[in-house]
C-alpha cells in the first residue's frame, strides 16, 4: 500500500472517531427516571452496593474488567456518573492513539521515510497514559472536596454544639445545624437528614452511613458523639466543642505543611534561573579565553 493510500485510511479512522465522540458528547434529551434519581439519590449503608439501575451494573461490570480502579465513592463525592467518567476516559484513549498518527502523517508529507510500526507503538503507549488521566483529576477534585466537606463540618459542630448548649434533642440539633449552612456539604447533610426522617431511621445512623459513602470519618465522629448524647443523655457540648476545635488545628496543620511543601517547590526554579543568568554572564568571558 501506497504512502498516500495509508494517509487516507488514517484519515477515515480517526474522522470516524472524531465523529463518533462527538456523537457521544453532544447532550441528549435527559430522561426522566434518571434525573428523578440524579436529584433524589438513594443513601447508602455500609457495604450497600452502589448500584441501582441495569444501566448501572453494567458499568459496574465494564469497571471491573477495565485496568485500574474504579473510584466509586470519589464519584459520588463528587457527584458525577459512572458514564461520564467512561466516557472521559475513552476520549483521553482515543485522543492519544491518534496522536501519533497525525504526527507521523505530517512526517509522511513532508517525505520523510517513517517506520509504519511506530504510530502503533507510541499510539498505544500513549492511549495507556492518557486512560489514567481522569483518575487523577478525580482523585485531585476528591481530596479537595474532602478538604472543604472537613472545613464545613468543623462548622456544623459548632453548630450542633451551640444548639445542644440550648436543651434541644439530638436529631433537631443535627436537623437545625444542617439547615443553617448553604454551601454544598450543608445540602449534602440537609439530603441525607430529609431522607432518614422519610425513612423512619435516627438522624445520626444517616450521618454516619454518608460518612461511610463519602469516606469522611469526621461525620462517624459526629454520629457517635450524638449517638451516645441520645442513648445515655450524656453531655456532649464539651466534646463536641473539642472535637470541632482538634479538627480546625488538623486544618490549619495540614494547610501549613501545603504551604511549605509549595514554597520549597519555588526554590527549585529560582535556583534554575539564576544559574541560566550566571551562565549567560560568564559565557562571554570564557568564550573569549579560549578563542584568543
Amino acid at each position: 500500500m501506497s504512502v498516500t493510500g495509508i494517509l487516507v485510511l488514517c484519515g477515515c479512522t480517526a474522522g470516524a472517531g472524531l465523529a463518533l465522540l462527538a456523537r457521544e458528547i453532544w447532550p441528549a434529551p435527559p430522561r426522566l427516571a434518571p434525573a428523578l434519581r440524579r436529584l433524589n439519590p438513594p443513601l447508602l449503608r455500609p457495604g450497600q452496593s452502589a448500584v441501582t439501575s441495569a444501566a448501572e451494573i453494567r458499568w459496574q461490570a465494564f469497571a471491573e474488567r477495565v485496568p485500574g480502579p474504579f473510584p466509586r465513592q470519589d464519584l459520588d463525592l463528587l457527584q458525577q456518573s459512572a458514564e461520564w467518567f467512561f466516557l472521559q476516559k475513552i476520549a483521553f484513549a482515543l485522543c492519544g492513539l491518534l496522536l501519533p498518527l497525525i504526527v507521523i502523517g505530517g512526517w509522511s508529507l513532508m517525505g520523510l521515510d517513517v517506520p509504519l510500526f511506530l504510530p502503533g507503538v507510541f499510539g498505544i503507549v500513549a492511549a495507556a497514559a492518557l486512560w489514567f488521566v481522569p483518575d487523577w483529576q478525580v482523585n485531585d477534585q476528591a481530596k479537595k472536596a474532602r478538604t472543604e466537606f472537613a472545613h464545613a463540618a468543623a462548622a456544623f459542630l459548632e453548630l450542633v454544639a451551640l444548639r445542644m448548649r440550648s436543651n434541644v434533642g439530638a436529631s433537631t440539633a443535627l436537623e437545625e445545624a444542617a439547615a443553617i449552612g448553604r454551601g454544598w456539604p450543608y445540602l449534602r447533610l440537609q439530603e441525607a437528614l430529609a431522607r432518614a426522617r422519610a425513612e423512619k431511621v435516627s438522624p445520626w445512623q444517616a450521618v454516619e452511613d454518608l460518612g461511610t459513602q463519602l469516606r469522611l470519618p469526621v461525620l462517624a465522629d459526629t454520629a457517635d458523639i450524638m449517638r451516645r448524647s441520645s442513648n445515655d443523655g450524656a453531655a456532649v457540648y464539651a466534646t463536641l466543642r473539642a472535637r470541632a476545635e482538634s479538627m480546625r488545628t488538623e486544618l490549619l496543620t495540614d494547610e501549613a505543611a501545603t504551604a511549605n511543601a509549595d514554597s520549597e517547590k519555588m526554590s527549585a526554579p529560582g535556583a534554575l534561573l539564576a544559574t541560566v543568568v550566571m551562565f549567560a554572564i560568564a559565557f562571554p568571558g570564557v568564550l573569549s579565553i579560549f578563542t584568543a
